[in-house]
């Protein structure tokens, strides 16, 4: 019995996840156990039943089945007072869950909550390079650095058929991949304050993520402006699609106003893009086409190579939205070449792949026939 209480105690001793004061009741509750009477007795019983004369005998199976209750609880002789650290121990280990799940639930909102910077429609895999001389823009560039979070949601206008501008709901995440001090002079359209003695700084900044804007938008303490968002997942955003065909809404209790070819006629359209085109010259597709056209008519020597190898290659024709977004920063690109209609703003609310294909089709073919001159519009 020593030898077998000394071994619990080393075990005990290695559990470091078990708080001391259980493990002064298990040991306590042990000794109990192995030097009390009724325990001794019960181990005499045990190893006569299980003697080779008696291992299948029905009256000692019904011996140790009839034996006192007490035999066998290692804690009855102790009060329930005795026992309230296990309770303990529960609400210590339910306070730290919950907080723990706070912490979870904090972080998941911070993640979501993002900075907002209304400057220019942008599309993912785009880069803007821009100079800033605005003191709260540099304030908030470098917190988010500091951050370890470097990071912003940029935001475009929209012009509605009044002629009024105003702000997207939806955006791009951008990733600040340079930030620092302006080594040419400010040009003009710098974003700048009134303290003409800040000196500027370059920044650079990668379009990621979509995302849409849920709720109000809150100004900080600091000067700048955040608000919640929800990132889009352009394959999620598809599987929704097809999956919507079948389940009723509000607006079609049936469940059959739905359009589950919708997505497979996106794919249709966007194999277009590069695959030989019989109205074009030399058959060639129409992303081919228009980088032809395009470097023509490129501002400065290398901008299209150089525009190319920011976009990557274009994706798949199964993901029917990532191209037609490709193609619409294609022709749209920053700065502006002005040689295409603006249709970023429309790709990033189009609700469906087919319309965000349809909106990059018409928006390179128009594009294509103002270059080679069959249909100027401008």
């Amino acid at each position: 019995s020593y030898r077998s209480i000394t071994s619990q105690i080393n075990n005990i001793k290695n559990m470091t996840m078990v708080s001391p004061r259980l493990c002064m009741i298990v040991l306590v509750a042990t000794s109990a156990a192995a030097f009390s009477p009724s325990q001794r007795m019960n181990s005499v019983s045990r190893s006569h039943c299980a003697s080779p004369s008696s291992f299948r005998s029905p009256s000692c199976l019904f011996s140790e089945t009839n034996s006192s209750s007490n035999d066998y609880d290692d804690f009855a002789e102790f009060s329930s007072t005795q026992l309230t650290s296990s309770n303990d121990d529960a609400e210590e280990a339910d306070s730290f869950f919950s907080s723990l799940q706070s912490r979870v639930q904090q972080v998941q909102d911070q993640s979501n909550t993002l900075p907002l910077m209304i400057l220019d429609t942008m599309l993912p895999r785009q880069i803007l390079q821009i100079q800033i001389q605005h003191e709260t823009l540099k304030s908030l560039m470098k917190h988010r650095v500091s951050q370890e979070t470097p990071t912003l949601g940029m935001l475009g206008m929209a012009k509605l058929s009044t002629g009024q501008t105003l702000p997207l709901k939806t955006g791009v995440e951008v990733h600040i991949i340079q930030m620092e001090k302006a080594t040419d002079k400010p040009p003009t359209g710098t974003i700048t304050n009134d303290n003409s003695s800040d000196e500027p700084w370059d920044i650079s900044l990668r379009a990621g993520r979509r995302f849409v804007i849920e709720g109000e938008v809150d100004k900080t303490e600091e000067g700048w402006t955040e608000a919640q968002v929800t990132f889009l997942d352009s394959q999620v955003e598809e599987e929704k699609e097809v999956q919507q065909f079948s389940k009723p809404s509000m607006e079609d209790p049936s469940g059959m106003g739905g359009d589950r070819l919708s997505v497979a006629r996106a794919m249709s359209k966007a194999k277009q893009f590069t695959e030989p085109n019989m109205n074009m010259k030399n058959s060639l597709s129409l992303v081919d086409r228009w980088i032809e056209l395009a470097k023509e008519n490129e501002r400065s020597p290398g901008q299209i190579d150089a525009l190319l190898e920011q976009l990557g290659e274009i994706p798949p024709e199964h993901e029917p939205t990532e191209r037609a977004l490709w193609v619409g920063a294609l022709i749209n690109p920053v700065p502006s070449m002005g040689v295409a209609m603006e249709i970023r703003p429309q790709l990033l609310v189009s609700k469906r792949a087919e319309e965000r294909v349809q909106v990059a089709f018409d928006g390179i073919m128009k594009s294509i026939r103002h270059m080679d001159g069959s249909a100027r519009m401008w």
